[in-house]
């Protein structure tokens, strides 16, 4: 869902199975358990809690009570707390946790407002990239088209974009295209139809990929979404 105050999308996907293999969250995730809290666990330890804001880049795994969770992945925003993995949302966070899950645009804009608010906002013409990119993965934007949009050198330019957005240009490309097929997935897409329109090789392109950002299988994730409706 689309954050008017910022070029950043923050998609809710719902979470059917009960465990998710190691993975590391591209973007700062939140999760809400359905029936019960949920874990992430690393090798340093755990965490647990109803609502859990987990930091990007760190393989983990979940597990979740039955019927699994929702979870908002919010684009551009920085983990702002010192704890390794994750940390459990409570008191407003917690409510506007809840409300986010909702699609609620109001709540998506103030909790990325309060977990965001050392980012500082994206200049006009990055911001209008970062949409770009975000509204169309077939765009397949190139390096060089990124350069003339900044009007930078290709190498400054790749550096300014990860400074901007926390990736680089390649992972946030991949990043926004397996959002787009998870979107395709949950509204009942074959799972080939969605890697054709998000812009993968093949079926096995997506699957790889969704595995290793997910922690689970396209198949897997249509079978949760069954067992959760």
């Amino acid at each position: 869902m689309p954050d008017p105050l910022s070029p950043f999308s923050s998609p809710v996907f719902p979470v059917g199975v009960r465990r998710l293999a190691a993975h590391p969250n591209a973007a700062l995730a939140l999760l809400v358990g359905r029936t019960g809290p949920v874990t992430v666990a690393d090798e340093g330890g755990q965490v647990t809690g109803d609502a859990l804001i987990v930091r990007r880049g760190i393989h983990h795994h979940v597990s979740f009570a039955a019927r699994g969770a929702d979870v908002i992945y919010l684009n551009g925003v920085d983990f702002p707390f010192t704890a390794p993995l994750a940390v459990a949302a409570t008191g407003v966070l917690a409510q506007l946790a809840e409300r986010a899950i909702s699609r609620e645009a109001d709540a998506i804009a103030e909790l990325r407002a309060r977990l965001g608010f050392a980012t500082a906002p994206l200049p006009t013409n990055m911001a209008a990239i970062v949409r770009a990119i975000e509204a169309d993965p077939m765009l397949r934007m190139s390096q060089d088209e990124l350069a003339r949009r900044l009007r930078m050198e290709r190498t400054q330019a790749l550096r300014r974009f990860k400074a901007a957005t926390g990736m680089t240009f390649r992972a946030f490309k991949l990043w926004s295209g397996l959002q787009h097929a998870a979107r395709q997935i949950e509204g009942g897409v074959l799972v080939r139809t969605a890697a054709m329109d998000a812009g993968f090789a093949d079926t096995a392109h997506l699957s790889r990929s969704f595995r290793a950002l997910f922690g689970l299988s396209p198949s897997a994730a249509i079978a949760g979404l069954a067992q959760s409706r």
